[in-house]
């Protein structure tokens, strides 16, 4: 793709050593629908692992979505619930508590709409389903951690939304500091085959209390975390 003459291209590598974890939201300061609509296009186009997805999303905007949101806070994180009562929107991250094979095939078949196989489906399709199987009963019946692969997935996504969010300018709060219980009672996930994971709060930074914001960023050494051979 070529970049227009008034374009800039922007140097992830800028984002990466610029975003941080907001510790206070300006709750007069609300997120653009247009950028709303972009931070769902991150959620949705997130890499998995064989392209499995097994991710849920809610969305919280109004007062009484992130109210919900904040119960899951109020006993033992207290200390969260006020990030998510300010914050202009508030994303639940939760993972497949199993992997179907009527799920596998719903993923199979979207693939197929929307052309994944349309060089050559009769060979494409059928392989493509045998792979991603293989991976899924892998982690089922030989290393038993299906779940544990299945919130890994779930990880990229939150590591990979954060990234895109700093790069819209929108400010980000990650928290496992929620009652997972409380959170699936609250939005009955466990009977539509979720648990929730991670809460991520979203909006703009308070700029008098979010302390944060100032602290330079400290990374272990390249050296340290890097091997070149």
């Amino acid at each position: 793709m070529t970049l227009l003459a008034t374009e800039v291209r922007q140097d992830i590598t800028d984002v990466a050593k610029s975003r941080y974890t907001a510790k206070a939201f300006n709750p007069m300061k609300k997120i653009p629908s247009e950028t709303v609509g972009k931070l769902k296009t991150l959620l949705q186009f997130s890499p998995s692992s064989t392209n499995v997805q097994p991710w849920h999303f809610i969305l919280a905007s109004s007062e009484e979505g992130k109210a919900k949101v904040a119960k899951s806070t109020e006993r033992l994180y207290p200390f969260n619930s006020q990030s998510i009562l300010d914050a202009s929107h508030v994303v639940v991250f939760a993972s497949r508590l199993g992997v179907e094979e009527t799920f596998l095939q719903d993923v199979l078949e979207q693939e197929d709409r929307d052309g994944r196989f349309d060089f050559d489906p009769e060979t494409l399709k059928p392989q493509t389903h045998g792979a991603r199987s293989m991976f899924v009963n892998l982690h089922k019946q030989d290393m038993k951690d299906v779940q544990h692969w299945m919130d890994k997935q779930v990880y990229l996504n939150i590591g990979q939304f954060m990234l895109g969010a700093a790069a819209l300018g929108v400010d980000a709060r990650p928290m496992e500091g929620i009652e997972v219980a409380v959170l699936d009672a609250e939005f009955a996930l466990r009977e539509k085959g979720f648990t929730s994971l991670v809460v991520v709060a979203l909006g703009y930074r308070d700029e008098n209390n979010d302390y944060n914001a100032g602290t330079p960023k400290s990374r272990l050494p390249l050296s340290t975390v890097l091997t070149e051979i």
